[in-house]
């Protein structure tokens, strides 16, 4: 979503450096390498994994945050009428909680995802996710 479809819905703005896009395209190539090769060559999981608790609810933390993220991505993308500047405080969906909902619903996927696989990897990227998002959330919020 974060990578293909949020790209494509976005009004025009201020335009992403170079540097800045090729270094966010390498680190989603290799992350996503380093997901999918976890997932496919060393995780084991039993043949009733997909009815385990631990599963269940990871899947259900990453859907919910998924829902956030692309509603809360939807608020923010339609705040300004078009040709309007200046700063709006976002409302309704998450706002309401808490005032980075955006990278609330990202953390709330990734951990969903970490918790749904339980491999090292996936809590690596949760960890990163968490790190790197909250530092963006402190920044917007002050």
């Amino acid at each position: 979503y974060r990578s293909l479809v949020f790209p494509l819905l976005i009004r025009a703005g201020k335009p992403t450096p170079l540097f800045t896009f090729v270094l966010a395209l390498l680190f989603c190539i290799y992350n996503g390498y380093l997901q999918g090769r976890s997932l496919t060559n060393y995780a084991k999981y039993s043949s009733g994994w997909l009815k385990d608790p631990l599963f269940i609810t990871g899947f259900i933390g990453w859907l919910v945050g998924m829902v956030i993220n692309i509603h809360s991505d939807h608020i923010l993308r339609n705040l300004r009428k078009p040709g309007e500047t200046g700063y709006k405080i976002p409302r309704g969906g998450m706002f309401e909680y808490v005032s980075g909902a955006n990278f609330f619903g990202e953390i709330l996927e990734w951990f969903g995802f970490a918790l749904a696989c339980c491999t090292i990897e996936s809590l690596g990227f949760a960890l990163c996710t968490l790190f790197i998002l909250s530092s963006r959330a402190k920044q917007h919020h002050q």
